[in-house]
């Protein structure tokens, strides 16, 4: 990592987005030795829980036993197949079997979306994830994930879509919290020109984010690009000084929110 856009963007993102939270970060690879390792869950928990104690600062590395969730373990690589009663739990369910979710309409429709899902496979490998401000030399993180509010996600959205001459510099697909954050743009990571991903809009997984709270994940190779434009976008023009001012109101209003 190279600590000077690390400190870049740390700078910035205070001058900018005064007072939001940093992003987090995920590398895929050897697990971090001075990072705690999560054990083994001893009840079903969502994923996107544990990383809370990322966005507060600690470091932390996940395998597969780390997950309870069958859609964390496949999402993030460990499982390349569903299970066989998948295509019931996420529309109607199965009576006697599973219940549903009812994301989807129909079973059939669940096929559909399921054979439009690619499996990129972790293998042994381990998820480091960090703060922004905590990497190192050391590190070289696959994707930078925010956590963020209307304001910053508006600063985030319009910056991806800064260097590129369609409308397309952001995605948003159907999936479940970890999908957004982890899959797709792990997937994004493998295109010349990865787009960032919207997301955090799982019924199921909003229980671990505050209130008013949504994601924009972005490869690092996408990131670095943002880094480098940040100070000579709009968000040095007057009508970001106003936003500034709604960033401020926020902040202050979800003060005490965990």
């Amino acid at each position: 990592m190279d600590t000077k856009t690390r400190d870049r963007f740390t700078s910035l993102w205070e001058t900018f987005c005064p007072g939001a939270e940093l992003p987090i970060t995920f590398e895929l690879g050897e697990a971090d030795a001075e990072a705690e390792k999560i054990p083994a869950p001893t009840r079903w928990r969502c994923f996107i829980c544990d990383l809370a104690r990322v966005r507060h600062g600690k470091s932390a590395v996940f395998d597969e036993t780390s997950l309870s969730c069958s859609g964390a373990r496949y999402y993030l690589g460990y499982e390349t197949k569903r299970n066989e009663n998948f295509r019931y739990f996420l529309s109607s369910g199965k009576p006697g079997v599973v219940e549903g979710e009812r994301y989807k309409k129909t079973p059939g429709l669940t096929d559909e979306y399921d054979s439009c899902c690619t499996a990129i496979p972790a293998g042994e490998q381990c998820y480091t994830f960090k703060r922004w401000d905590t990497l190192t030399e050391s590190d070289n993180p696959d994707v930078v994930i925010f956590f963020a509010r209307p304001e910053v996600l508006t600063a985030l959205f319009t910056l991806a879509n800064y260097d590129r001459g369609d409308p397309d510099g952001v995605i948003c697909p159907f999936g479940s919290g970890c999908s957004s954050i982890i899959h797709y743009p792990r997937l994004e990571a493998q295109n010349d020109h990865p787009r960032a991903v919207l997301g955090m809009f799982d019924p199921s997984a909003r229980p671990c984010v505050p209130v008013d709270v949504l994601t924009i994940a972005i490869p690092m190779k996408k990131f670095g690009a943002m880094v480098r434009d940040l100070d000579e976008s709009f968000l040095t023009t007057e009508t970001w000084k106003r936003q500034i001012a709604k960033i401020a109101r926020s902040n202050t209003l979800f003060s005490g929110e965990k």
